[in-house]
Formats: structure tokens, C-alpha cells, sequence
């Protein structure tokens, strides 16, 4: 009887190993599969920042291009004083926008200028013509490329635009961006994070030995594109040893880069072993309980003290790895919800006071009994809902260029951006006064960076009166031999004479640090002449300032 009682506890034993593998087993699969579910997740928050990063400046060597002492100096490059004074204006830009490197290059990639003529790798006087970025603007078009610096050896995003005279591409303007801050950023995650690009080498990571590593074996004519524009310098890129483990991705850009998340393994193993010693008590504790009732056959009062704390035991720790699943879901969601909330706070939050204001307003025309005046501020919580839909869109829009072309009623972006400024109206005392005309004003264009160009003009006379003794602000449409003609009028100080001069400079502000880059009026500018419009302002008879929006009107054959 004794072998017969230790056989059946060895294969109690066994079974109980048996099902605890297999537990961790399952665990472990179903952990991968949730780690690489989790890590797509966690590259859907991290995408948008770093698509943001390389949006960022996208216009800055355009804008930049139009400057004057750009266009001279490629008239006459051995002017030394031309020189000296573009360094310094391309250093001051380059410092306020906080980038690597600005610099002017001639039709042969010679530089001629720079924001780091005064330090002792600096580009001016160096030839950038090999690489990519160099030839794309050359060619007409806006250049990308991000490789090892030349010159610096230090790595960044380059962007360029051509800088035409006329038809003609007459040099190219580039910035340097530096990327780093985002494998500090990654720095803290337990899984690996890559940034690659089109031929599979890792350029950005958070683990220092997989950098200029490639995820797979280089195709020869990658790597000859690699050597000839030196991207990563002399390095050798040799493959990373081994088979890649199951890992999520995310397309990145335009120039076919990938960001790549490799769940943690050991952080795999650990809730898989969390799981199996999660079953080995369970198992345990059935058969302590098993132990307890035969043991009650011998000692009924030793089983009933026996069985309490069992089951006092069985409730504390099942609580406990309740608790623990629970904190970890939460932990999980409110890290996400923390990042999604971060992007969109600011761009949502005056939509967001529009719809409490106009609730209010509603709650209390319902109160009074006058349906229709609700009625009009629910309409208004319907606008600026719809407000909050176009900026989630155009946030997205910060990730990709959007060429999107519709008809655009200028009355309707008119209210609707004054709508979003009422808080700021309400704070000064303003009532803006806004004349839309008989006729409908309608124009071919993006509604969304129409607004954004009303939302600037306005908020500019907003702050041109906050100190006058009388505010005001008058919005007024009309037509003009075919084109729509709106114009934004203020009760302030009105333009100095130097400042009228310099209205659509980039970097050009008069508001005090902190306030802008002065940059408002440039790219305003910019989005009205893309739509074969003008942009201009000057001082009013009366006193105050007017800035006047000309945009041709659409056909009746444009759709």
C-alpha cells in the first residue's frame, strides 16, 4: 500500500509539472502576441511625433530662400561683406529655431554661407554636391536625406528647396536637424526601438550597438547608393547577428523609413512566469486542500481551522494578483491616454470653450423659453465640433502634406475663426465688427489653412489693441474685378514706418520674446500666394493698421 501511495503522489507531481509548463507555454505565446499588439499601439503615439519632427521645417529653406541677401550673394559669391552678413542672419535663424545648420549652396554645391561659419568644422567654403539632397533641389525639387555629416561627422535630417531666379534654379538652401533627442527619449524603454531606412540600417535606436547595423543582408545596389553619397560615412554596415525576433512596424516619412519595435523578451518571460507560478499556487493550494480534507476525516476541528485559512489565504492572493493585473491595465491606459491628450490639449482647447460657452448660453435660453436662440447656440456647439474635427485633421496634416483643393466659402472661415477667438474678444471687451457682404465669396483652396490665415490676422489685431483706448476690430468682404477681397482692420498704434517694410520677413516680429518666431505673417503670406492671392498691409487714414487678403474667385467651371 505504501508504493502504491508514493506512485499516485509522483504522478500528481508529474501532472502538476506537466500542466505548470504547459501554462508558461501558453503564456509565453499569448505575451508575444499582446507585447507586439501593445508595442503596434505604442508606435501608433510615437509616429506622430517623430513624422511632426520631420514636418517641422519643412518650409523653413523655402521661406528662407526669398530673402534678398540670398538672392545677391548667388549674383556675386566673392562678396565677402554679402557673405559675413547672410552667416549671421542664417546663425541667428538657426539659433531661434533651434536647428543644426542652415547654408546657401551655388549650382556646383560650393557653400557659400552658413549659420556655422564661426566654428571650426564649418561648411562654408565646402562642397555638398554628391549628395542626394544637393541634386533633388538642383533638379527643382525639395531634397530629404539623413546621413552622417561630411564635414561635422555629426549625423541629422537634411531638408533643401532650390533658391530660383525666375525659371531658373539658381542655388540651394539646406537645414540640418538633429534627431538625437528621440533616442533619449527611448532611452527609458525596456523594448528596442529602431529607426531605419529604406535599405533595412538602423540610423536611430536606443541600443547603441545596433546603430549602423542593418536588420538584414544589403542588396549591392544599396550599398553602392550608400558608399557614393557617403550617408553613413566610412562605417562598415554589417548585418546584426541572428534572426530577428517578431517585432511591430510603422512606415515613416517619405523616404521609406521604418520605425521598429522589438517587445523585451525577458519582460515576455517574466508575466509568463508570473502565470506559471500563478497555476503552481493554484495547483498547490488544491492540493493543500486536497491534504486538508483528508485530514478531516482524522481531525474534524484541525480541518474546519485548516480549511478557514486556506480560504482566508486563497482570497488574499487572488486579490492580490487581481489588484496587480488591474494597476497594470491601468498604468497602461493612462500612459496612453497621457500621450494622445498631450498633442491635442492645445489645438482643441478653444473649440472646447466655444462648445461650454455656447452650452451655457443654450441652458439658458431653454430656461427663458426661447427655443429658437438655442437652437442657434446648439448649431454653434454643432460648428465648433465640426472645428474640432478639421484641427484633429490638421494635426494629422502635420504628418503629411495635404494638397487637397475644395471650394471655400470665405464668410463661413471668417466666423468660424472668430468663433474660436471669442474667449479673447470676451477678455478685451472686443466686438468685432464683420461685414460678409450680400454675395457669397467663394475660392478654391484648403478651408483649414484659410483659417489659419484669419486666425493670425485676427489675433494680430487683437494684440495690436489690447493697449489702445478705444478696441476695436471691423472684418469686411467685398468683390473686386474677380477677386474676393477681405480686409481686417484694428483701432491700434498702427505700423511704424521701418515695420511696414519688414511685415512678411521670416523671423521679422515686433512682439516681445516669447511670443513668436515671427513666422505668423511669412507662412500666411505664403499659403495666400500658393492660391494665386496677396497679402498686404498698411495704416489707415483714421489710425490703426489693415492687412488685406485678395484671393482670386473660383470659376464657375472649377470643381
Amino acid at each position: 500500500m505504501r508504493v502504491t501511495r508514493q506512485t499516485g503522489w509522483l504522478l500528481a507531481l508529474l501532472l502538476a509539472a506537466g500542466l505548470v509548463g504547459a501554462v508558461y507555454a501558453i503564456a509565453l505565446r499569448q505575451g508575444g502576441a499582446d507585447e507586439l499588439a501593445r508595442g503596434q499601439r505604442q508606435l501608433q503615439l510615437m509616429a506622430p511625433e517623430l513624422e511632426s519632427a520631420l514636418v517641422k521645417f519643412e518650409t523653413l529653406p523655402y521661406v528662407v530662400g526669398f530673402q534678398d541677401e540670398v538672392g545677391q550673394l548667388l549674383a556675386h559669391p566673392g562678396d565677402r561683406a554679402r557673405s559675413e552678413r547672410l552667416n549671421r542672419v542664417f546663425q541667428a535663424i538657426a539659433r531661434q529655431a533651434n536647428i543644426g545648420a542652415i547654408y546657401l549652396m551655388d549650382r556646383q554645391g560650393d557653400t557659400l554661407a552658413a549659420s556655422n561659419f564661426d566654428l571650426p568644422l564649418t561648411f562654408v567654403g565646402k562642397n555638398f554636391g554628391f549628395r542626394p539632397y544637393f541634386r533633388e533641389a538642383l533638379a527643382g525639387r525639395a531634397g530629404r536625406f539623413y546621413g552622417i555629416g561630411s564635414t561635422t561627422s555629426e549625423p541629422g535630417y537634411f531638408i533643401s528647396q532650390p533658391v530660383r531666379d525666375a525659371d531658373r534654379v539658381v542655388g540651394v538652401i539646406a537645414v540640418k536637424i538633429i534627431l538625437d533627442e528621440f533616442e533619449k527619449n527611448w532611452s527609458g524603454s525596456e523594448d528596442t526601438i529602431v529607426l531605419a531606412d529604406r535599405a533595412g540600417v538602423v540610423f536611430l535606436s536606443n541600443r547603441r550597438d545596433w546603430k549602423y547595423r542593418s536588420l538584414g543582408a544589403i542588396s549591392a545596389t544599396a550599398a553602392r547608393d550608400i558608399a557614393g553619397t557617403r550617408q553613413y560615412a566610412h562605417l562598415p554596415i554589417m548585418p546584426l547577428a541572428g534572426e530577428l525576433a517578431p517585432h511591430a512596424s510603422r512606415p515613416i516619412g517619405s523616404l521609406g523609413w521604418q520605425l521598429q519595435l522589438f517587445p523585451s523578451g525577458q519582460r515576455v518571460a517574466r508575466n509568463a512566469a508570473l502565470w506559471a507560478f500563478g497555476a503552481a499556487l493554484l495547483l498547490a493550494s488544491c492540493a493543500t486542500a486536497g491534504w486538508a480534507i483528508h485530514q478531516r476525516r482524522r481531525r474534524l476541528d484541525e480541518r474546519r481551522i485548516a480549511a478557514h485559512d486556506l480560504d482566508r489565504k486563497l482570497a488574499e492572493r487572488t486579490a492580490q494578483l487581481r489588484s496587480i493585473q488591474n494597476e497594470l491595465v491601468q498604468a497602461g491606459k493612462l500612459a496612453m491616454l497621457g500621450q494622445m491628450a498631450a498633442g491635442v490639449t492645445h489645438e482643441l482647447n478653444q473649440p472646447l470653450a466655444a462648445i461650454r460657452a455656447f452650452a451655457d448660453n443654450a441652458r439658458t435660453y431653454l430656461e427663458r423659453g426661447q427655443a429658437d436662440k438655442a437652437g442657434e447656440n446648439l448649431g454653434h456647439i454643432g460648428d465648433a465640433s465640426a472645428r474640432m474635427g478639421a484641427i484633429i485633421g490638421q494635426l494629422k496634416g502635420f504628418a503629411r502634406r495635404s494638397d487637397t483643393v475644395a471650394t471655400v466659402d470665405l464668410a463661413r472661415s471668417m466666423h468660424a475663426s472668430a468663433f474660436l477667438l471669442q474667449g479673447e474678444f470676451k477678455r478685451l471687451g472686443i466686438v468685432p465688427a464683420i461685414d460678409v457682404g450680400a454675395a457669397p465669396l467663394l475660392v478654391a483652396g484648403d478651408a483649414v489653412r484659410i483659417e489659419q490665415v484669419f486666425i493670425n490676422l485676427l489675433r494680430n489685431a487683437i494684440d495690436a489693441v489690447e493697449d489702445a483706448a478705444v478696441r476695436a476690430v471691423a472684418v469686411t468682404m467685398a468683390r473686386d474685378d474677380g477677386m474676393a477681397v477681405v480686409r481686417i482692420a484694428d483701432s491700434g498704434a498702427g505700423l511704424a514706418g521701418d515695420t511696414a517694410a519688414h511685415l512678411f520677413e521670416p523671423f521679422y516680429t515686433t512682439k516681445p520674446s516669447g511670443k513668436g518666431l515671427g513666422l505668423g505673417l511669412a507662412i500666411s503670406s505664403s499659403i495666400i500666394q500658393a492660391m494665386n492671392g496677396r497679402l498686404t498691409g498698411s495704416n489707415q487714414s483714421a489710425g490703426g493698421a489693415v492687412f488685406e487678403v485678395r484671393i482670386p474667385l473660383q470659376t464657375k467651371g472649377h470643381s
